[in-house]
């Protein structure tokens, strides 16, 4: 399994996974549920660093990850 780090920044790769890069996927979902989950408050919103690239935080997907968890049980 992939580990998180503790802090830091993630991005989209690394949240939805790579094949590519043979990157699991923490949320194994497509882009398009996940660009349509954050526009629904679904999921978190991400910080643009640039034109092109949006990261999240290390935090807001371990919540996203454990409140998800909690709503399977």
């Amino acid at each position: 399994m992939y580990e998180l780090p503790s802090t830091g920044f993630l991005r989209l790769n690394q949240i939805l996974g790579d094949p590519r890069s043979n990157t699991p996927a923490l949320i194994p979902i497509s882009k398009s549920s996940w660009w349509a989950g954050i526009k629904d408050g679904k999921y978190p919103r991400g910080l643009k660093l640039s034109s092109r690239t949006t990261v999240w935080s290390v935090e807001s997907i371990r919540a996203l990850i454990a409140s998800t968890s909690k709503e399977g049980q």
